[in-house]
């Protein structure tokens, strides 16, 4: 047995341990339901102990919140329907959902990967997926809801499992969050906290979101081909499939090409698509007036307050749903509207455990965000880096890992930086370092981990997915197909660090090492 065979079983070893082990947790509808209990304890211990922190952000006094309290046992009772109701990534799964759903049954997606990718080697394809969820963060979150299920019809469509195409889409949408090559919302929020916080030491420092573009972009390209190689070399022997586990998945393995019906419903669909693309040109440029019609007051498409930006999941929602329609009555598939409902009633169905599972997840979020707990762990953790007193690489290595474990307990990129910039920005400020790499750097800690933490907003949404090919994925499962590319991720991202910071190389334009 060669040495590389040997690492090979030793790693398969390690990983199906840690399946094992996750997958011996809860339920995750159980995990969530006990950990809305803890964080309720966790409010009254914190409470009665009175602990309380300064949020440098504001220099206000944060304090827990006793859910045991009249005030907290009122406001539980009061605000689980309003929970689940107003729970943001339910919504925008669902929306996706219809989008998705008749992309996918219709047949379109199946022909349209055979068309451009029939017959390409299994490398390209991961390729192509790792490249594009590096760079769905552009569409903000959308990527987490939309890529995994295509990817794994993409994976099937040349023999491949798809678990694995789903895994290797959330990967790179979660662990490469905020690399990219163009751009986005994620550039624009983690630039509004830098900008605030360096001006407590410089009040004239102004740049642009682009102070970290150069670095991203390498970034991008080198994960692509290290996350390739990681898929082709390493992880694609885990997923071993046959033609009759396709089929029985409803996948035509026998399809060597595409039929003239099949063609001709790809014409019809790209005409649709291209009329859909007209239309959202008209409404995102100036076209009718001063401002385009998807614009905020400023005249922006790309703020957060723009429609444009806060309708991304139903836009990217219609890119597949309006191809998909036309497809389906082109080939026939469709021959009335009941035939369309019942495709994206189908979709829904196979949603309903994760629908459910919101339920409990939207309790716990609540609880916990009411609770404070996790704004003062973050506090917390970021004042005890800066008391360590490292500098160099060392201080950036710890602000990434503080930022992976702020990461387990709050959820959101830019609630964390904003709490966390305030502390670092100034700090290296002071020892002689460029805002523009502290950003940097809590962006990649905030990337690495998302795929790890069980607490991650989209976890139940890949195991629900997971689920429709694998009844028993868990947890555990999922972590453990995660692992590999969160620490190549970050061996990668670590490395490039030292490179640049040894180098003193720009990190965009107007973003350096060194002030």
């Amino acid at each position: 047995m060669s040495e590389t065979t040997k690492k090979g079983k030793r790693l398969d070893g390690i990983l199906d341990a840690i399946e094992r082990l996750g997958n011996k947790l809860p339920d995750p509808i159980t995990l969530f339901l006990v950990l809305s209990i803890v964080a309720v304890v966790c409010s009254a211990i914190f409470s009665g102990l009175g602990i309380a922190v300064v949020n440098p952000a504001d220099n206000q006094v944060v304090e827990p919140v006793n859910l045991l309290s009249l005030y907290g046992i009122q406001y539980l009772w009061s605000n689980v329907i309003t929970n689940f109701s107003t729970f943001a990534p339910l919504g925008m799964v669902l929306v996706a959902v219809i989008g998705s759903s008749v992309a996918e049954k219709s047949g379109f997606l199946i022909a349209l990967m055979h068309q451009f990718l029939g017959g390409a080697k299994g490398w390209v394809v991961t390729m192509v997926v790792v490249f594009v969820g590096i760079n769905l963060n552009i569409a903000g979150d959308a990527g987490f809801i939309i890529l995994p299920p295509l990817a794994a019809v993409l994976y099937m469509s040349i023999g491949r499992s798809p678990l694995l195409g789903l895994y290797v889409a959330f990967a790179s949408v979660s662990c490469g969050f905020c690399a990219n090559v163009a751009l986005g919302l994620s550039d624009a929020l983690a630039y509004s906290y830098t900008e605030v916080a360096a001006q407590m030491i410089d009040p004239n420092y102004s740049e642009s979101i682009a102070i970290n573009w150069y670095f991203l972009i390498v970034s991008c390209l080198i994960l692509t081909v290290v996350g390739t190689i990681l898929v082709e070399k390493v992880l694609v022997h885990r997923f071993p499939i046959t033609k009759a586990q396709l089929q029985a998945y409803d996948f035509d393995t026998e399809s060597t090409g595409l039929t003239p019906v099949q063609k001709k419903g790809l014409k019809v669909a790209g005409i649709a698509e291209l009329i859909f693309f007209i239309i959202m040109l008209l409404l995102s440029l100036p076209v009718f007036g001063d401002k385009a019609i998807l614009a905020d007051e400023t005249g922006s498409i790309t703020n957060s307050g723009a429609p444009f930006t806060q309708g991304i999941v139903f836009t990217v929602t219609l890119a597949l749903m309006i191809p998909g329609v036309a497809y389906g009555f082109a080939i026939g598939r469709y021959k009335n509207d009941k035939d369309l409902w019942a495709d994206i009633s189908q979709g829904f169905a196979e949603m309903g455990n994760y629908v459910f599972m919101c339920f409990f997840i939207s309790i716990f979020t609540n609880f916990f965000s009411v609770s404070r707990i996790g704004t003062i762990i973050a506090i917390a953790g970021a004042d005890g880096l800066a008391a360590i007193g490292f500098t160099g690489v060392p201080l950036m290595v710890g602000l990434m890992i503080v930022s992976c474990i702020v990461d387990l307990f709050i959820g959101s990129a830019s609630a964390k930086w904003a709490i966390l910039a305030p502390v670092y920005v100034p700090m290296m400020m002071l020892l002689g370092y460029d805002p523009a790499v502290t950003q940097v750097v809590y962006r990649i800690g905030d990337s690495i981990c998302n795929p790890l933490s069980p607490l991650f907003t989209y976890m139940p949404v890949i195991i629900s997915y997971a689920q429709r090919y694998k009844k028993d994925a868990g947890i555990g499962t999922i972590i453990a197909n995660m692992l590999p590319f969160s620490v190549t991720f970050a061996i990668v991202w670590i490395i490039q660090v030292i490179v640049w910071v040894g180098l003193d190389l720009p990190l965009g334009p107007g973003g350096g090492i060194y002030l």
